[in-house]
Order: C-alpha cells, then sequence, then structure tokens
C-alpha cells in the first residue's frame, strides 16, 4: 500500500493520529536542516546586514570562474553518465531475473563503498605508476607513463563512477514501466529495432532520463572529495572554494557562496519540475 500526502487516512485511523507520526521526521527537518540553512543565510548577510559578503562573493572573478567550471563539470559529468546509464539499464531491464539481479549488484555494490575509499582506489589505478600506465606501458602503446591523475579527466572519471548509479536507477524505472504490448505492436507494425528504440523506447524513458540528470547534475554541483584528490590545481569547484573560506575564518563570504549554490540548486529543480513530474519517477504517488 503507498500513502501520499494528501491521500486520506485508512479506515479506522484518524487524522490527527497519521499527522502525530509525521511529527518526528518534521522535528529532524527543522533542527537539523532548516534551522541551519536559516542560520547560513542569516549570516550570509553581514554583521550589519548590509549584504556586504554577497558583493564579494559575486563580485569575484575567481568565484565567477569557479562558479562556471562547477557548471560545465556538472554538465559534462551529466551527459556522460547518461550516455553510459542508459544502455546498461536498457540490458538489465531486458535480462532475464536471474541475470539482471546480478548486473544490479554489480551496479549497487560499488555505491555502498564510501567515495573516499573509491576516490582513493582511482588514485591508485591512474597514477604514474598505476595499474592502468603498467598496462600501457607493457603493450608498447606508450613509452613513458601518461599523466592521468590530478587532470580534468581524472575529475570526470571519479565522478561518473560515483553518480552512475543515480543515472541508472530511475532510467531503469522508467524502462520498466514501459508497456510490452507498445514496444510488440511497433514490431508488428515493421519497425525494426532501432526505429522502436527511437521513437518508442526512449521518448517513454525519457521522464527517467530527466530525473536521473537532475540527480547527477545536483550532486555534481557540491561534490568535494573527488575533485579535491584526484583534480589538478585548476580544478577547483565550488564547494572547494568554501571550504577554503572557511579556513581562511571568512565566514560571511563563504556563507554567501553556500547561499548562491542552493539557490541556483533551488532554480535547476524548479525548472526540471515543470518538465517532467519527478515526484512520480522518483517514486512518488503524484497523477
Amino acid at each position: 500500500m503507498t500513502l501520499r500526502a494528501d491521500a486520506p487516512a485508512p479506515a479506522g485511523v484518524p487524522a490527527r493520529s497519521c499527522g502525530l507520526l509525521l511529527l518526528p521526521l518534521a522535528a529532524f527537518i527543522l533542527v537539523f536542516y532548516l534551522v541551519p540553512v536559516a542560520l547560513m543565510l542569516g549570516r550570509s548577510a553581514g554583521p550589519a546586514l548590509d549584504f556586504a559578503p554577497y558583493a564579494t562573493a559575486l563580485g569575484s572573478a575567481v568565484a565567477a570562474k569557479v562558479f562556471l567550471y562547477t557548471v560545465q563539470v556538472a554538465a559534462v559529468t551529466t551527459l556522460l553518465t547518461l550516455i553510459i546509464a542508459f544502455p546498461l539499464a536498457y540490458v538489465i531491464a531486458t535480462s532475464p531475473p536471474r541475470v539482471a539481479a546480478i548486473l544490479m549488484a554489480i551496479v549497487l555494490v560499488p555505491f555502498w563503498t564510501s567515495i573516499l575509499i573509491r576516490s582513493y582506489a582511482w588514485m591508485v589505478l591512474l597514477g604514474r605508476s598505476g595499474i592502468l600506465n603498467e598496462l600501457l606501458l607493457w603493450s608498447g602503446l606508450v613509452e613513458t607513463p601518461v599523466r592521468m591523475l590530478n587532470t580534468r579527466f581524472a575529475v570526470y572519471v571519479g565522478m561518473v563512477h560515483v553518480l552512475l548509479p543515480f543515472m541508472i536507477l530511475p532510467v531503469l524505472g522508467a524502462l520498466r514501466g514501459i508497456d510490452g504490448r507498445l514496444v510488440a505492436a511497433a514490431e508488428n507494425l515493421g519497425a525494426g529495432p532501432w526505429a522502436v528504440l527511437r521513437h518508442v523506447i526512449v521518448p517513454l524513458a525519457l521522464p527517467g532520463a530527466v530525473a536521473g540528470s537532475v540527480l547527477v547534475f545536483v550532486l555534481s554541483l557540491g561534490f568535494y572529495i573527488t575533485p579535491a584528490l584526484i583534480g589538478g590545481p585548476s580544478d577547483m569547484t565550488i564547494s572547494m572554494l568554501i571550504t577554503q573560506e572557511v579556513e581562511l575564518y571568512r565566514w560571511d563570504v563563504a556563507a554567501a557562496y553556500a547561499a548562491v549554490l542552493l539557490v541556483m540548486t533551488l532554480a535547476i529543480l524548479a525548472f526540471a519540475s515543470r518538465v517532467v513530474r519527478l515526484d512520480r519517477v522518483l517514486g512518488g504517488g503524484g497523477k
């Protein structure tokens, strides 16, 4: 049984009792999310409430470059993740149950591993003495080790690896929700495999792709560990800039950066919600 926020209370259960059950969750969100966000927004206004930290944050050429780089990395990561996730999700959706379960385990097992551990693993793989360089040297493709670690390439590889499950799961949910009779009808009308994929499967799976893209993009905007460990000196994201301001005890400017990032995230979610009903794709009960 699925309960929605706007659904009537089950028979025999007073509506007031259902509301009381939500009080612990509401208190948790209030204490550990809304209050800290409110304090952060208040701190970003400055001691004199003149919003001077925003002038410092928005008027900085370095901050503008970091924001642009963060959005660029998030966009490229989202695109790469979608390109990789869609065929994987399609294979999982069309495989026999036992094979699909094995493939899902392969996707989800790294998801349960710490991001820090996975980032260190990529440091081992991409280093000058790492496995990939050793393989390239052994095969004779290169004569000297290739610099892969502490580059933008490494940032993309690490972020795509971490965020891939967030794209696969929504796309897989949308693919599994496609009525097989529609595919069979298209094939009976003479459509080939590519025509079925282009005109039936992709349009019907588009809500899942949009939801996954929103998840990956929003998470990419706040990434810190992976770019900090395997990125180069020029690969500074907005979260790294916020950390730097905190280390310099410029709490007001750091709060201003965080507020701008929060507004960007909310704007992206608002825009995406007008394109597709995210609550339905992500398991809600909206119609």
